[in-house]
């Protein structure tokens, strides 16, 4: 067999990549979505930018990350190297494959559908029950980053790690700007959410330093097993399998 064909055959498959370059992209998306909305909510109206500017932003970069999304979990339920279908992709902590970290992306993918359909009729559901809804939206964004940060096999990859930090510190910033902008009535709500913002960080800390980036996460995460549905050309085969981000 011909050099070149004998890594690919060794190596992960394109979908794989496709999964992942799909998941990171929405993960960026949804970060950006979410400090827009963060920034530029409540009472205060950028002097340079007009409304519908911003909600044209605003709504273009949803539709953006539900796009990316789609072909993140497209590309993850035809890969063959786990057993995902799209019952687990909707159905959370229903996949035999990582229960819990796909069950945590299952729900973040069903409260982005939440908000794409009621926004889809939005004048027949009324902006209040809408608004409740579309706040779902940043409840999403820390179950995808802590999806991202359980299920990926790359997670252990510098710039992946650079990229988890960017997407908190930029959800940070954005949300005790609001909270700084929104002035000085509702100091105990203020305050509360600083310090639920605060403990993300730590969260995330925590579990990264005693879970994916400790040896043997895989199996741990997979629940003491490997996915039975691997075909052995998915297995790497040596130690430079961990350059092409197929190991733990």
């Amino acid at each position: 067999m011909h050099p070149t064909a004998t890594l690919l055959a060794a190596g992960p498959s394109p979908l794989w990549f496709a999964t992942r370059a799909g998941g990171t992209i929405a993960l960026i998306l949804l970060t950006a979505t979410v400090v827009l909305g963060i920034t530029v909510g409540g009472q205060y109206a950028p002097k340079r930018i007009a409304r519908f500017e911003i909600s044209a932003l605003h709504r273009n970069l949803s539709l953006l990350t539900l796009a990316f999304l789609v072909l993140h979990v497209l590309t993850t339920v035809a890969d063959t190297y786990v057993n995902v279908t799209l019952l687990d992709v909707v159905l959370p902590f229903a996949s035999a494959y990582r229960t819990l970290w796909l069950g945590l992306g299952a729900v973040a993918f069903d409260l982005l559908l939440a908000v794409l359909l009621t926004t889809a009729v939005r004048l027949r559901l009324g902006v209040r029950r809408w608004k409740a809804v579309h706040w779902l939206a940043y409840g999403s964004w820390p179950l995808a980053l802590f999806h991202a940060a359980g299920t990926g096999t790359d997670t252990k990859v510098s710039l992946q790690l650079l990229l988890y930090a960017a997407c908190l510190l930029a959800v940070l910033a954005a949300v005790w700007w609001r909270l700084y902008r929104a002035g000085p009535g509702r100091l105990s709500m203020r305050l509360a959410a600083g310090a639920a913002t605060a403990l993300v960080p730590v969260v995330l800390i925590a579990f990264l330093t005693t879970g994916p980036l400790r040896p043997g996460w895989a199996q741990r995460a997979a629940g003491g097993a490997a996915p039975g549905a691997a075909p052995a050309a998915h297995q790497p085969a040596s130690a430079d399998a961990t350059t092409r981000g197929v190991t733990e």
